[in-house]
């Protein structure tokens, strides 16, 4: 069983990893890389969570999914927050991956604190 608990949370992490790099490239495929603030926050949250990511590799800590939840819940809002949600690329590029990085996150935190779901 703790494999099992050890591999699930390597599978989040990894998740959290990939969508850390789609989210530093997204402002040149998505194509709003011309606008600096949207970009700068896709580059800034992406090497963060890129960096908790493989931290969360190495050594499993709860605190580092509350962070990418942090992290997540600010990619959904930060459109709003920053002003670039009339650009709507940036705007749901933001949107759906802090969704996904909120979603794995607490899907982690569930799965670290209830331990017994994978039985």
């Amino acid at each position: 069983m703790p494999n099992t608990l050890i591999a699930g949370k390597r599978a989040q992490d990894w998740a959290n990893l990939v969508l850390a790099v789609c989210l530093f490239l997204s402002p040149w495929v998505i194509g709003f890389a011309a606008e600096p603030v949207p970009t700068w926050n896709a580059w800034i949250a992406g090497i963060v969570l890129g960096a908790l990511a493989i931290a969360a590799l190495s050594a499993f800590a709860e605190w580092e999914e509350w962070v990418n939840m942090v992290i997540g819940l600010w990619l959904i809002v930060s459109p709003w927050l920053l002003g670039f949600m009339a650009n709507m690329n940036a705007m749901w590029t933001h949107v759906i991956l802090g969704v996904l990085v909120a979603a794995l996150s607490a899907w982690a935190v569930w799965d670290y604190r209830h331990p017994q779901s994978h039985a």
